[in-house]
């Protein structure tokens, strides 16, 4: 798995790496067919009073790109709130993966 962590007019601290680390954690822990991870965190200063702190992950699994974005006051709640929609999708993704046919009666007896 490869995993990118940028900074876009911010410099990605290793507190910060730490951290999003931990929270990909559960991410993976739930799905491990994870090929490729861009973590992008930025901060646009729209005005003085209204720093808005970004966090976007790009996650590539195979057969499909899942691309997640979030926009706070602060940085660790946006990282959060990211980690949460990208756990609900990378599950549903899990979800739609999964065979959900039964063999029917006739091939599970054997003698048929």
């Amino acid at each position: 798995m490869n995993l990118t962590i940028s900074g876009h007019h911010l410099e990605v601290t290793p507190a910060l790496r730490e951290y999003v680390l931990t929270k990909l954690d559960r991410v993976t822990r739930h799905f491990d067919q994870v090929v490729d991870i861009n973590v992008l965190l930025s901060v646009e200063k729209l005005k003085e009073k209204e720093r808005r702190q970004k966090a976007e992950v790009t996650l590539h699994v195979r057969g499909r790109d899942i691309f997640v974005e979030q926009a706070h006051e602060d940085l660790y709640a946006a990282i959060d709130q990211l980690m949460d929609k990208l756990d609900r999708q990378v599950c549903r993704h899990k979800d739609r993966l999964q065979e959900h046919h039964h063999a029917s009666a006739k091939r599970l007896d054997g003698n048929a």
